[in-house]
């Protein structure tokens, strides 16, 4: 499951507006379910598809402190797995039949970057929505471990008392958006390096 979190003004119908707009078409169907801040958007073949195999996919979005968190499930591809092995199949008992199974085989690859196709959508409805995985300005303010006075990021002292803010900033992985400490190498979420 891959996981990625977004800050700024941006809610869970946004994202799930944009995806059923994009994916509701075609070979595919979306189907809606949840409720206000916790939404889950099913993208999945329909049942009497005419080429390609079935394939479904489930991308939760649930609204967080001043942002969106976005978990994508697993893809289930067995079905277009098993058209490409009957493509191939046929294909091999006479050449002549791979003809007949070309709109098979490009749904199949079409399927195939379904979880590419969501990711694109999803940014799409982000950059409208101005939002992004940098801290907002909303979560840029640092509390003084000392007296408990907000000051904003990139303060060394706090401007009450004068008590060194230091390694306490906080920032955000570039690729999935998770809050993290300056001193951490690696992001906790997706195991990138920071």
């Amino acid at each position: 499951m891959e996981q990625r979190i977004y800050h700024g003004d941006i809610t869970p119908i946004d994202i799930a507006n944009q995806l059923i707009s994009e994916f509701n078409q075609g070979n595919l169907r979306t189907q809606l379910i949840g409720k206000n801040d916790n939404l889950t958007v099913q993208i999945s073949t329909k049942q009497m598809s005419r080429s390609g195999g079935q394939t479904a996919l489930s991308i939760n979005i649930k609204q967080i402190t001043d942002g969106v968190m976005i978990q994508l499930g697993q893809q289930q591809w067995l079905g277009v797995a098993a058209s490409l092995g009957q493509s191939a199949i046929a294909t091999l008992i006479n050449p002549l039949n791979l003809l007949g199974r070309l709109d098979d085989i490009a749904q199949d690859i079409e399927n195939l970057q379904i979880t590419d196709k969501v990711w694109q959508t999803i940014n799409r409805a982000l950059i409208q929505a101005g939002a992004s995985t940098k801290l907002s300005d909303k979560l840029s303010r640092l509390m003084c471990e000392y007296c408990h006075t907000s000051n904003e990021l990139g303060n060394s002292s706090c401007i009450a008392c004068g008590a060194p803010l230091g390694n306490s900033h906080p920032t955000t992985c570039p690729n999935c958006g998770w809050v993290v400490n300056k001193s951490e190498k690696i992001c906790p979420n997706c195991k990138q390096n920071i």
